[in-house]
């Protein structure tokens, strides 16, 4: 089993979701895990993460009250979906602050504590990040978690003299309470889209948060700067046709 024994893990996010999934099972591999989330109903702390002197009084918190941070998961984020011509400067603007600002400054608050301990970061991408979407228009998002990406790559860089390793989990659709409420909704067009992955099934936040454990471990040790998509296979395929479309040679 993964193990995070004595280890002390910050995670963003941790009130639904994928966050609290994660808190859990990080909890059961014995990490201390001190959670955050914009509204608070596990008890954890209440932060505006795009608010960089909140983050830092968090952070820097949780490392005076448990004397370490060895693990940061920078779970955490909002977006808006819109295609490109109706996009609004307040809306991308938005996106940018809850999915960019969110990760960012956790990171560079936690930066310092975290080359105390040789510790491990792991970023939160998507395969929005990956591919356009000719079903979903969110130019803001895809833009915001290629760049969840593209960081993960450059702290991996900064952070490898100081023992510090930083990878990234990318989700495909993963059905979580915000999900249910769009993407998966009944009247949106991505709905049915478990017919287009290869498993055949959308996936459930704890499948994300057991990689996103095993990539703060010591299983994971000799691995820093990579990407782990966790899609049940979808942006590993191209689409078949259409149900009601007719065979091509």
């Amino acid at each position: 089993m993964t193990r995070l024994d004595g280890r002390v893990a910050l995670i963003t996010g941790t009130a639904g979701g994928q966050g609290a999934a994660a808190a859990a099972l990080f909890a059961s591999a014995g990490a201390t895990v001190v959670g955050c989330d914009i509204a608070p109903t596990d008890g954890s702390e209440p932060v505006d993460l795009t608010d960089e002197e909140q983050v830092r009084g968090w952070v820097d918190s949780a490392a005076e009250d448990h004397g370490r941070i060895d693990v940061l998961y920078a779970n955490a984020g909002a977006t808006r979906f819109s295609p490109l011509e109706e996009t609004t400067k307040e809306e991308w603007d938005f996106v940018l602050r809850h999915e960019l600002d969110v990760v960012f400054f956790p990171v560079k608050h936690a930066w310092k504590h975290l080359k105390a301990t040789g510790g491990s970061v792991v970023l939160v991408g998507s395969t929005a990040g990956l591919t356009g979407s000719m079903t979903n228009t969110r130019v803001a998002h895809t833009v915001t978690k290629g760049g969840v990406i593209a960081l993960t790559k450059q702290l991996a860089a900064e952070g490898a003299p100081h023992g510090i390793r930083v990878n990234c989990v990318s989700p495909g659709m993963i059905e979580t309470p915000a999900t249910r409420q769009d993407l998966l909704a009944e009247d949106h067009p991505m709905r049915r889209i478990a017919s287009a992955i290869p498993l055949g099934r959308i996936g459930q936040p704890d499948e994300v948060a057991r990689c996103a454990r095993f990539l703060a471990s010591d299983e994971a040790s000799y691995v820093t700067g990579a990407h782990l998509v966790i899609d049940g296979g979808w942006s590993a395929v191209l689409p078949g046709l259409p149900p009601s479309s007719p065979e091509q040679d």
